[in-house]
């Protein structure tokens, strides 16, 4: 199921890959393009998100099993799409996700060592399927990323061996599907990475069927 008719864009990677700077940069260069931009995040972007996030990632509820952690994940999902996301592209936005579906099978999945396959199976069951336009995978080795975060949440401090099993799972996502995905170096400077994701989403948004040629 694809979007019906805005665009969704969703940005993934490890933390401290420099997602936030990427999702404000193109916001920045869509809106001057005179398109209708609406960013958001998961987990937390609705108001159930929130309560989810502080289970998820500051530990209000004490710790969680592995399999809660992915039910919850994939509740996050359920609401940020039914209330934010789908009519956000039903009106013909653009829509900018910071994480999505990859980020639960990477970490919850392969990164909790739980069935990659099952928890996609859930997450895809919680957002009905429906698939970015394309998803832009800032890729950098877990143990650099995470030497920048002053404060970790819950997941960010799950170890390192968690990380790097993400890290990997995301580029054999990003390897399953090439057409949707773009991978692109994360410590590239933050403006040669800003324009060539401007790029791509600008020929997505004037061929958003893929029609032309190159």
């Amino acid at each position: 199921m694809t979007a019906p008719t805005g665009i969704f864009v969703v940005f993934e990677g490890g933390d401290g890959v420099g997602k936030s700077t990427q999702v404000r940069l193109l916001a920045e260069h869509l809106a001057a393009g005179g398109h209708e931009v609406v960013t958001t995040f998961e987990p937390g972007a609705t108001a159930l998100g929130a309560l989810l996030r502080g289970v998820l990632l500051h530990g209000d509820a004490g710790d969680v099993g592995a399999r809660t952690e992915a039910l919850l994940y994939a509740a996050d999902k359920a609401e940020h799409l039914h209330e934010l996301v789908r009519p956000a592209l039903a009106r013909g936005a653009v829509v900018v996700c910071d994480r999505y579906v990859d980020s639960m099978v990477a970490y919850q999945g392969a990164g909790r060592v739980l069935n990659p396959d099952e928890v996609e199976g859930v997450a895809r069951w919680a957002t009905e399927d429906l698939r970015p336009d394309l998803t832009v995978l800032l890729d950098l080795e877990a143990a650099e990323g995470l030497g920048t975060l002053t404060e970790p949440d819950r997941l960010e401090s799950a170890g390192l061996d968690l990380h790097d099993r993400a890290r990997a799972f995301f580029l054999d996502l990003a390897a399953r599907d090439p057409d949707r995905y773009l991978v692109l170096p994360a410590r590239r400077s933050r403006e040669e990475l800003a324009a060539t994701i401007a790029t791509r989403v600008d020929r997505l948004l004037s061929d958003p069927a893929g029609t032309l040629p190159g």
